[in-house]
């Protein structure tokens, strides 16, 4: 077991409608940050975590599927912790700070069904430490596909990927990652295709960047995607900080994701840090960042399983 101390993350899903969400549970707050990058967001409070702001920690993070109708999900996962007492101290109450980005499954399973308030509680009520039980068609990668260029009949199964290393002694990364990308996953060292936009029937990979000069229709029936994910770690890190790895982490999309960022796709990141560790050079913390979110992007589409006819890299 892996596991970043003081995080725990939970999944709920629905398997049938193909949709689901995941929570990291931070109940004695962390330091946040947030980058997004993608033209196609959907996301909540994330101007909140910014820098200048008066908000320096918050109590989890959800990723969710749905749509912009999935992060109704958060107000589950406020419920629960306001039951526990955890939230920001406003005198009357306890507000629990819960930042969420969602990506577009709806064509997926069912697009009626999306993730609900009860939904996000019964993440919370799953929540665990073991970061590395976290990957595959669940919570939030649930109904998540990658390889759109082609449409909905070449696209390939993808998911939630989630990595944790001990980057020097004391000092921990994990990354968790739900990949639902307009472009092909690929190998961030030789950059092979793994998992992308496939011909049928032939089922042959086609090459997104090599198939957009040649397309002879718009792109308007591929436009729904969205990579959304976070980066943990206990080190010591500044609100600032917190929001320049998230930013750093973005670097490995770009190398496991071809193209990456698009105007389809939402991508989002969020930075949590704990800081129950050591203090911890930001730069050091970044760079690994990146290294391990191109390891989760990869690990997403393994450990994927085909579901309502979108074929999974295993089943190749």
């Amino acid at each position: 077991m892996k596991e970043i101390p003081g995080i725990l993350i939970g999944h709920a899903q629905d398997t049938k409608a193909g949709t689901g969400c995941t929570v990291l549970l931070t109940m004695d707050g962390a330091v946040c940050g947030v980058d997004q990058r993608g033209g196609a967001p959907a996301t909540r409070e994330t101007d909140a975590i910014r820098p200048m702001r008066i908000v320096e920690r918050v109590h989890a993070v959800l990723l969710a599927g749905g749509s912009s109708f999935g992060l109704s999900a958060a107000h589950g996962v406020m419920k629960w912790l306001e039951e526990r007492g955890v939230g920001f101290d406003v005198g009357v109450a306890r507000v629990p700070l819960v930042p969420a980005a969602a990506l577009f499954d709806l064509k997926v399973g069912r697009a009626d069904i999306r993730p609900t308030p009860e939904m996000g509680y019964s993440a919370c009520l799953a929540a665990k430490k073991d970061f590395t039980a976290s990957s595959g068609s669940i919570g939030a990668g649930t109904g998540a596909a990658v390889g759109c260029v082609l449409g909905p009949d070449g696209r390939m199964k993808g998911g939630i990927g989630a990595v944790v290393e001990e980057i020097r002694p004391g000092i921990l990364v994990g990354v968790v990652i739900a990949v639902n990308c307009f472009g092909d996953v690929v190998d961030p060292d030789s950059g092979k295709i793994l998992a992308g936009a496939r011909k049928m029937p032939e089922g042959n990979f086609v090459d997104t960047l090599s198939v957009m000069p040649v397309q002879s229709v718009g792109f308007e029936d591929m436009t729904q995607n969205t990579v959304i994910g976070v980066v943990a770690t206990n080190a010591v890190l500044s609100k600032d900080a917190a929001n320049k790895v998230a930013q750093m982490s973005h670097n490995g999309l770009a190398r496991s994701i071809r193209p990456a960022h698009t105007m389809f796709d939402g991508d989002t990141i969020f930075a949590l840090a704990t800081c129950k560790g050591p203090a911890a050079d930001l730069n050091l913390i970044g760079a690994y960042a990146a290294e391990l979110t191109a390891k989760a992007v990869v690990r997403a589409v393994s450990q994927a399983t085909t579901l309502h006819g979108v074929k999974a890299l295993r089943d190749l």
